[in-house]
C-alpha cells in the first residue's frame, strides 16, 4: 500500500503533467471505441438492411423435381436446432395475373403466415387491409397494386401454366421497401400454393433465419450433416454474398489495424512520461531507498502509476468514445429521417477494449520500473 500511496502522491504533485497524459489516453481510447463501434454498427446495418427481411438459409430440391419429399422430417430437425430463430416451409411458383389487356408475371409464395412473418416481417409491412386468413386470400405489394389499381376485396385472376386459372381475393397490401419484391411477390397460405401449382403435400423450399446471421454457414453445414440427404440443397447467405463479405472483412481488418496502432501509441506515451518521471523523481526515490524502501516497492510505484493512468484514462475514453458515436449519429441524421446507420452496442468489444487499455497501461509502467531498479540511493543523493 505504501507504493500505491507514493504513486498517487507523485501523480497529484505533477498535476499538469498527469492531466495531459490522461487527456492523451482518453482521446486515444475514445477513438478506438468510436472507430470499433462505428465499423461494427456499419457492418451490422449493411447486413440487416440487405438481409433483414430475407432468409439466412434456404433448403430446396437438388434435382429436377422442384418439390421436396418428406419435408416434415426436415422441419423436425430444423425446429430442434437451438441456433435456428425462425423457419417456414414454402410452396412457390410462377404465374400470370390477368386483368384486362394486362398479363403480368408474378411469383406466388405460399407460406403459413405466422412462420413467414417471423422471417419477412409481413405484419409490419402491411399498410392497408390485413393478412390473409383463408386459403383464397392474397397479399399484394405496393408497386403491383399501383399498376393494377387494386383495392382490398378485389378479385385477382391468376393464370398458372398447365393448371388453368385461379381466382383469389385481395386481403391487403404490403410494402417491404424493395420495389422488385413489391411488384412481383404475392403472399398466400401454404395450402393455396400447393393447390394452384399441383404440388400435393410437398413444398418447394424451407426458409430459415438463425440467431447469429454470421453463423449461417456453420448452421447450414451442421444441418447438412444431420439431414444427410442428397436430394436437397442447403444454401446460406454468406455463400451467396461473397463480395459483401469481402468488403466487410476489409472493414474489420482496417478497424483492427487502427486499434493496434492506437494501443501502441498509448503504451509509448505512458512509458515515455513515466521514464521522464523516473529522472524527475530520482532524488525522492533515492531518499526513499535510503530510508529503507526496497527495490521492488520502488519499482512498484511506477507500475501503480501506469495502472492508475490507464484506469482513469480508459474510463474517460470509454465515455468520450460512446458520446462521439451518438453525436455522429445525431449530426448525420436529419429530423424525422432514418439514421444512416443503426447503433449496435457491442458490450464485449467495449469491455475488451477497456481491459486491453488498462493492461497495456500497467505494462507500460514496467519500463520505467526497471529503470528505477538501477538507481543507487548514494549516487542519487550525492548528485542531487
Amino acid at each position: 500500500m505504501l507504493a500505491l500511496k507514493i504513486a498517487i502522491r507523485f501523480l497529484t504533485h505533477g498535476r499538469m503533467q498527469t492531466i495531459l497524459i490522461l487527456f492523451g489516453i482518453a482521446i486515444a481510447i475514445s477513438i478506438q471505441i468510436f472507430v470499433g463501434l462505428l465499423i461494427g454498427s456499419l457492418q451490422r446495418t449493411i447486413v440487416d438492411r440487405t438481409l433483414g427481411s430475407s432468409p439466412h438459409i434456404t433448403i430446396s430440391s437438388a434435382n429436377d423435381v422442384p418439390t421436396i419429399r418428406r419435408w416434415q422430417q426436415i422441419v423436425y430437425e430444423v425446429e430442434h436446432n437451438n441456433q435456428v430463430r425462425a423457419f417456414s416451409p414454402s410452396a412457390t411458383g410462377n404465374a400470370f395475373i390477368e386483368k384486362g389487356n394486362k398479363n403480368l408475371p408474378v411469383l406466388v409464395r405460399g407460406f403459413p403466415f405466422s412462420n413467414a412473418d417471423q422471417i419477412y416481417n409481413i405484419s409490419d409491412a402491411i399498410y392497408d387491409g390485413k393478412e390473409y386468413r383463408t386459403c383464397r386470400e392474397v397479399l399484394i405489394g405496393r408497386e403491383l397494386r399501383d399498376e393494377l389499381e387494386l383495392d382490398v376485396g378485389d378479385k385477382l385472376v391468376l393464370s398458372v401454366p398447365r393448371s388453368g386459372t385461379t381466382t383469389l381475393t385481395v386481403s391487403g397490401f404490403y410494402d417491404l421497401g424493395v420495389a422488385s419484391i413489391n411488384k412481383n411477390w404475392l403472399f398466400t397460405c401454404l395450402d393455396t400454393g400447393q393447390e394452384i401449382f399441383d404440388y400435393g403435400n410437398r413444398v418447394t423450399s424451407i426458409e430459415l433465419t438463425v440467431k447469429d446471421l454470421f453463423q449461417a454457414d456453420t448452421v447450414s453445414r451442421q444441418l447438412g450433416k444431420k439431414l444427410n440427404n442428397d436430394n436437397i440443397m442447403i444454401e446460406n447467405w454468406k455463400d451467396q454474398n461473397e463480395e459483401l463479405l469481402s468488403g466487410l472483412e476489409g472493414q474489420r481488418i482496417s478497424s483492427a489495424i487502427i486499434q493496434i496502432v492506437i494501443i501502441a501509441s498509448v503504451v509509448i506515451a505512458i512509458a515515455s512520461v513515466l521514464a521522464i518521471s523516473v529522472l524527475q523523481k530520482s532524488p525522492e526515490i533515492g531518499i526513499l531507498k535510503a530510508m529503507g524502501i526496497n527495490d521492488f516497492n520502488a519499482s512498484l510505484i511506477f507500475i501503480y502509476e501506469g495502472f492508475l493512468l490507464g484506469l482513469v484514462g480508459s474510463i474517460a475514453g470509454l465515455v468520450l468514445g460512446i458520446g462521439l458515436l451518438y453525436a455522429f449519429i445525431a449530426f448525420t441524421t436529419s429530423p424525422g429521417e432514418i439514421p444512416i446507420i443503426d447503433i449496435y452496442f457491442d458490450y464485449g468489444f467495449v469491455v475488451r477494449s477497456w481491459l486491453v487499455a488498462l493492461i497495456v497501461a500497467t505494462l507500460a509502467g514496467v519500463i520505467p520500473a526497471r529503470k528505477s531498479l538501477k538507481l543507487n540511493p548514494i549516487d542519487v543523493i550525492r548528485e542531487g
